[in-house]
């Protein structure tokens, strides 16, 4: 692991020749959610710019690293994000997680675009993430262990931290904005699922279904941040039902819903 540290300081001096904002507040924006980044008075940079920092290759991801002030907060956001299923390794996609944690990020807030399982939901529902399941076959911490990072073996029984999801529910409810809650199961992707994976999902405990996230979530643990996880439900799947499922429905269905998430988010900022 000397060669990730190695990394994430070249990653920070080339940031810090561009900003010497310490980001309080870090946002991984998802699947047609990233335009709230726009609002973010500040820097930005493309990902491709930054040493070792992987370009995202996925529509609806503009592949931006913006910093600056958002709601009165410090923020560093990533406008879109980098996925498994992009051929990317576990140790590349929560890279820039390691990399907001090096400039002084606290908080993780993560989104997602996802597919709604539970019964109930309808599409551009959001959902606070109470749990997840890995079901993506492999961890970002797999390998040699950086005692500097965080802790060989970290505890993931409280990894969307409480408070956190106080705070959240406290906003929403003020806003008039429904949320929902659930457990979010995290497979690779980059098809969709079977009816089969489905009714597996549904009957582990799973409510919700998407290709991202808890990567990002295990590292912010491991990186002693405090996670925030929301989910927008862009389609709803009856498992005993064969049902049609494409990117471009999923991107629709985020941006029909972006204006209620960026201001449930923008709120939130102001009482973390």
């Amino acid at each position: 692991m000397v060669g990730l540290r190695h990394q994430i300081d070249e990653a920070v001096h080339f940031i810090r020749r561009h900003s010497d904002l310490v980001p309080r507040i870090g946002m991984i924006l998802g699947s047609g959610l990233g335009d709230l980044a726009d609002d973010i008075q500040g820097k930005r940079i493309p990902f491709a710019q930054i040493p070792h920092f992987p370009p995202s290759t996925v529509a609806g991801h503009k592949g931006h690293w913006v910093m600056g002030e958002l709601e009165g907060r410090r923020v560093v956001s990533l406008q879109g994000r980098i996925h498994y299923y992009e051929g990317y390794s576990m140790y590349q996609v929560t890279f820039p997680v390691r990399l907001m944690k090096a400039l002084g990020t606290e908080i993780l807030i993560v989104t997602n675009s996802c597919g709604g399982i539970r019964a109930g939901f309808r599409p551009g529902d959001l959902m606070l993430i109470t749990d997840h399941i890995n079901l993506m076959g492999d961890n970002p911490l797999i390998g040699p262990n950086d005692d500097s990072l965080g802790s060989r073996f970290p505890d993931m029984s409280e990894a969307y931290h409480p408070e956190l999801l106080v705070q959240a529910r406290t906003v929403a409810k003020t806003l008039g904005i429904p949320l929902h809650e659930g457990v979010y199961a995290a497979v690779t992707g980059p098809n969709y699922e079977t009816r089969a994976e489905l009714r597996y999902i549904e009957r582990i405990g799973g409510d919700a279904v998407g290709m991202s996230t808890v990567p990002e979530t295990i590292v912010a643990v491991h990186e002693n941040m405090k996670v925030l996880g929301l989910s927008c439900i862009t389609d709803v799947v009856d498992v005993g039902h064969t049902q049609k499922v494409n990117h471009e429905d999923v991107l629709k269905t985020a941006k029909s819903s972006a204006a209620a998430f960026g201001k449930l988010i923008k709120e939130l900022l102001k009482v973390l």
